[in-house]
């Protein structure tokens, strides 16, 4: 029995004295901390009441904090710490426990985790159908550009500088055929005058400037006014009626220069 004890006791002193030392580690982190807060709290008291202001809401927040802290410690060392009989059925109690804390944080986690998931794959099947929907866009475009590209005729560079040709002959000859048109009818209706019955009339000498027709006078303002737009007024000579230029002057057509009245130009109405 003496022999079975003697095998006994180096182990009950080694479980107590590993028991004495985890106290003594507690207490002296107790008083670690305990001494940390009165630094704390002496530092807050030297502040003063005046800095706890609204804008100050955090140094609130942790004066408060520090209160919990002084309180739940005073309530700790007023406790005196149980000690754990260290066999084998405590060991096992003790152990399931922390199994069973450990499961459920396990779970909490595979909870989160699985939600989480959940939200992904969600997440994934929209983006996958909206990616389907650009890709049926991008199909049908694609269709509608091919027959596009089959529609459009593709013009050679002769076959342009022909059509061009082509109209610019139709304007021209549809320009003489108004230009013909428009000389017939000053023709008709603005014929030069009869020499004859002119000096019969007013009895004087014959001029030796050759009389130009209405026709021709339009044509010379009208060459001036494209050949020289910056200056298309043009020297009234003894060659233009005095009746026709009255007539362009009182009807618009034409208009006299404003420093020089022997000058005249044709109004632009193309402008």
């Amino acid at each position: 029995m003496s022999v079975n004890q003697q095998h006994l006791d180096p182990d009950s002193t080694t479980d107590v004295e590993d028991v004495t030392d985890a106290e003594e580690e507690l207490i002296k982190k107790c008083e670690e901390m305990w001494k940390d807060m009165e630094e704390c709290q002496n530092k807050l008291s030297l502040v003063g009441t005046e800095t706890l202001t609204d804008s100050n809401a955090q140094l609130s927040l942790l004066i408060i904090q520090v209160k919990c802290l002084t309180a739940e410690l005073s309530q700790w060392q007023k406790e005196t710490p149980e000690m754990i009989p260290l066999n084998e059925e405590v060991l096992v109690t003790l152990g399931k426990e922390e199994f069973q804390k450990l499961r459920h944080d396990l779970e909490l986690a595979l909870s989160t985790i699985q939600s989480k998931n959940e939200k992904l794959k969600e997440d994934l099947e929209r983006e996958q159908k909206w990616l389907n929907e650009q890709q049926q866009i991008l199909e049908s475009l694609d269709v509608l550009h091919n027959d596009l590209k089959q529609q459009v005729v593709t013009f050679s560079e002769s076959r342009i500088f022909n059509e061009l040709k082509t109209k610019m002959r139709d304007i021209k000859e549809y320009k003489e055929k108004l230009l013909v048109t428009l000389g017939e009818f000053l023709e008709d209706h603005f014929p030069l005058p009869d020499r004859n019955v002119k000096k019969k009339k007013k009895n004087i000498q014959e001029s030796t400037a050759q009389l130009i027709t209405l026709h021709e006078m339009l044509e010379i303002l009208l060459n001036r006014l494209f050949d020289v737009p910056h200056d298309p007024y043009v020297k009234i000579s003894d060659s233009f009626w005095p009746p026709y230029i009255e007539l362009l002057l009182r009807n618009g057509i034409a208009l006299r220069h404003p420093e020089d009245p022997t000058r005249i130009r044709l109004e632009a109405f193309h402008q």
